[in-house]
């Protein structure tokens, strides 16, 4: 019998499904991923089983709605399986992260479906839906923010272009405060203030200290493609796409105006909202309307995608990876991320210079570990990013940016360390009241400290970041170390640059500090 032959097209690498299980609906989106990160939908089917219902008043999944979920789970693996898909990620969000008996939903999806749920966090369900606006819309330069709502949470990430500064996270779910505040005979009273005050207290809360005001809000998830899709219908505007379509915040006020006053069996018949989501539309508006007053922003642009399609596009970068053969380059990745923000360059490739040699002369006697070295220097390379969002307080910002980077080459932990010894080049020394800080492992937070210490002083010897050390060499005698800067020049305010943040390395190594000048002639045998 002849064998048969599958000829595939040459962009094709194997198809994926990638399944989203939310408070509100469970979504299935199979792919076949294309070359360059992109795919061609195959197939999506959407369920909209409720898991999260009563889940604000009980702390625990409704057997019903968890039977429900299971079956369209079984249906959707059928599907992807009739896809001849080499790979499928199931995730979990706020309804599973929350409830009691969330680990024995996920036992039960593993033991009767065949399908093992990762529980993400509500900081990870952020970054997919930001990637997903990312690779759908141009944000190049742009302060933005982008907000995922959900039924149980609402997510929020401000970021300027590419790269993000801050993720909010709230509880702020279109079920639960639907549960919550009612919806079957409109909100006229007392309910609809107490809405907008819980909302708004919420979001005061979890989103403090705005560094900037973003030009505009993407939004993601049913509530913002609700929103588009009757907006259009109001405006007879059929065929368009709803990604991308804008939406004022006075088109928002005027529509949850009109609907709140409407009785549920009347909402459920407005053109362009689905009879599944007619009776939690109203508070998922108020969520909207209010974001929008809180960040001070006045138009917002739909999209259709989010979570699950960030989900996609990590699994295709995961897949794909670099060619065949070829390491990743992290000194070009660290490039690439500098040059992006606009951080300054020459001098963070040259305190990295300095860091290393001070490390490297301070290993043997102070037992620093030697994979410590390349960490500390990427961190001195990247300690300036944060100037891409304010001057004063970069530091701050640059661990924000780097924490959020996903750079290549790095992992999480290594990641979370380059992060806090950027932030701590400069201003407050590291404590443990600083969140970023804390959520350390013991032992980290003290290579951080070391790490920082040593940045610190390196980064003082380019005070006049004219880069003109050379070289720093290092003596130690009598329980001190001294420091002397090799330059053609006596350098004086870089002399000055390092001894003014010796406190911290005189502190973390428990030791006196002198910094002097080393004549470039004379250390090269010339003198």
């Amino acid at each position: 019998m002849e064998e048969k032959q599958f000829f595939l097209s040459p962009d094709f690498v194997g198809r994926m499904a990638a399944i989203d299980i939310g408070t509100n609906s469970i979504r299935l989106m199979v792919a076949e991923p294309l070359r360059g990160g992109n795919y061609r939908i195959l197939d999506e089917e959407k369920e909209p089983a409720r898991l999260g219902a009563a889940l604000a008043k009980t702390g625990r999944l409704d057997p019903l709605a968890m039977d429900k979920t299971l079956a369209a789970l079984g249906r959707m693996k059928q599907i992807a399986e009739g896809f001849l898909v080499t790979q499928i990620r199931t995730i979990a969000t706020c309804a599973v992260r929350e409830a009691e008996n969330g680990p024995e939903f996920v036992r039960r999806a593993r033991e009767e479906v065949g399908l093992d749920i990762e529980v993400i966090t509500a900081q990870q369900e952020a970054l997919f839906a930001f990637q997903s606006v990312s690779r759908s819309f141009d944000l190049t330069g742009k302060p933005t923010a982008v907000a995922d709502i959900g039924g149980g949470s609402t997510e929020i990430v401000l970021s300027i272009g590419n790269f993000v500064e801050a993720i909010y996270t709230t509880q702020l779910g279109a079920v639960r405060l639907s549960e919550t505040y009612g919806n079957e005979t409109g909100m006229l009273g007392g309910d609809y203030f107490d809405l907008i005050d819980v909302i708004d207290r919420q979001l005061r809360k979890h989103t403090k200290n705005l560094v900037f005001v973003p030009h505009m809000l993407y939004g993601s998830g049913g509530t913002f493609t609700s929103l588009a899709s009757m907006v259009m219908a109001q405006k007879g505007q059929h065929g368009l796409s709803v990604r991308g379509y804008q939406v004022t915040r006075a088109e928002v006020r005027h529509l949850l105006d009109r609907l709140r006053k409407l009785p549920l069996k009347d909402r459920a018949s407005v053109a362009g909202l689905s009879t599944d989501r007619a009776d939690i539309i109203v508070a998922g508006l108020a969520i909207v309307d209010r974001i929008m007053d809180r960040f001070n922003v006045n138009v917002l642009q739909a999209h259709n995608r989010g979570v699950r399609d960030g989900l996609l596009l990590t699994m295709i970068d995961e897949q794909q990876g670099p060619p065949r053969g070829l390491a990743i380059d992290r000194d070009a990745v660290i490039d690439r991320l500098a040059m992006a923000c606009g951080g300054e360059v020459a001098h963070g490739k040259h305190t990295a210079k300095m860091a290393a040699d001070i490390f490297s002369q301070l290993a043997g006697p102070f037992k620093l570990d030697p994979a410590d070295g390349p960490l500390l220097e990427a961190a001195a390379r990247l300690q300036d990013v944060g100037y891409l969002i304010n001057y004063d307080q970069h530091h701050k910002h640059s661990y924000h940016l780097i924490m959020n980077s996903r750079l290549e080459g790095f992992s999480p932990n290594e990641l979370e360390l380059v992060a806090n010894v950027a932030r701590y080049h400069r201003g407050a020394d590291p404590k443990r009241k600083h969140q970023n800080f804390r959520q350390l492992a013991e032992h980290d937070q003290d290579r951080v400290r070391r790490l920082a210490a040593i940045l610190r002083i390196a980064g003082g010897t380019d005070r006049t970041n004219t880069q003109q050390v050379q070289r720093v060499i290092v003596h130690l005698q009598d329980g001190e170390v001294g420091l002397r800067l090799v330059s053609p020049h006596r350098p004086d305010v870089d002399i000055w640059g390092a001894r003014r943040r010796a406190s911290l390395f005189e502190k973390v190594f428990q030791t006196r500090l002198t910094v002097d000048w080393d004549c470039a002639a004379k250390a090269n045998g010339q003198g």
